[in-house]
């Protein structure tokens, strides 16, 4: 959508954002001290994009998965990935009814709204695959019998970093299924004291805050509002700039797809959405580069967020006036 540069529609989700301050501010409860990154775990579903977490045990992945889950008001289940683990454990498979001698669907985690992927770099890449129909179609094709998923269907996977032993490197055709990679990181000191005082266990605090925050149906709602948000044709043309910069760069082996481009926007637009905006900003692209960018770049050195830098800095930023309407709102 080309957002007109003199006047933008006004927003009809005003009644929607005190919904999404009451989940914010769940997410906060349930991980203490990492506003920054729950912001863009926000952005990530709304987009209706997937999420990848790279990071130490112990600092709450499970835990935001369950607490994400409840307050959506959606089905969470969980699978951990191990070597021996097969598709049809994530799938679901057939099985004979000896009483009607008929084949029964028995359905397996991926039949779920918020899905946890523990330790999927521990899979073999015949099971990762398993994942690729879901996470791009939210279907999965099951001896030829196609089976629709929740059309709030959400991934988080978690992976452990690439030099330790038992792990197989997601393909690039997976990684390019996610919409977002991050890391939680360790706590400041102050927040891991609140949690030492807290009278509330790690493992009890997604079932203190489980009430759903969202009525069944809005988040779809929400999400299909983030994909109508206007974007000015100027930071399109960016956003397509920046990507072919990426696929000619010599020290980029695998430039942003086009996916990856639609993702970019998508992720832009969901920020505007969170910020209480009804349009998108340069500011918006470049606050969720690195998170949609350094999951999808084949980028040839150790630091990735030093060549995504330098590439947020040489790729110049259109002349860009907000709308005239923006100062009355």
């Amino acid at each position: 959508m080309i957002l007109d540069q003199t006047t933008v529609p006004t927003s009809s989700n005003h009644a929607a954002q005190p919904n999404l301050d009451r989940l914010r501010e769940r997410l906060n409860f349930v991980i203490r001290g990492k506003a920054e990154s729950l912001e863009l775990v926000l952005v990530c579903l709304l987009a209706r994009g997937h999420l990848l977490l790279e990071d130490r045990p112990g600092l709450g992945k499970t835990t935001l998965a369950k607490g994400l889950a409840g307050a959506i008001g959606g089905h969470f289940a969980r699978v951990q990935c191990t070597p021996d683990l097969l598709p049809s454990d994530i799938t679901g498979f057939n099985v004979l009814n000896q009483r009607t001698m008929e084949f029964e669907f028995r359905r397996g985690p991926v039949f779920s709204d918020v899905l946890l992927a523990d330790e999927i770099n521990r899979a073999t890449p015949r099971t990762q695959s398993a994942l690729l129909e879901a996470m791009a179609e939210r279907q999965v094709t099951v001896d030829a019998h196609r089976f629709p998923l929740s059309s709030e269907f959400f991934v988080i996977a978690t992976q452990n970093p690439s030099d330790q032993h038992g792990t197989y490197p997601l393909p690039e055709a997976q990684l390019d299924r996610f919409a977002m990679k991050l890391q939680l990181g360790y706590p400041a000191p102050q927040d891991e004291i609140q949690l030492l005082q807290s009278d509330v266990g790690i493992t009890d605090r997604t079932s203190v805050a489980d009430e759903p925050v969202l009525a069944t149906g809005e988040l779809a709602g929400l999400q299909h509002a983030v994909a109508q948000m206007p974007i000015a044709e100027s930071l399109q043309k960016y956003l397509v700039d920046f990507a072919t910069a990426t696929r000619r760069h010599p020290q980029i082996s695998l430039g942003v797809s086009p996916r990856g481009v639609l993702v970019w926007q998508r992720a832009a637009q969901a920020h505007a959405f969170l910020s209480h905006r009804g349009y998108v900003i340069p500011t918006d692209i470049q606050h969720v580069a690195h998170a949609v960018l350094s999951v999808r770049l084949g980028i040839d050195r150790d630091r990735p967020e030093l060549l995504i830098n330098e590439l947020l800095e040489t790729v110049p930023l259109p002349e860009y006036r907000e709308p005239k309407s923006a100062a009355k709102r």
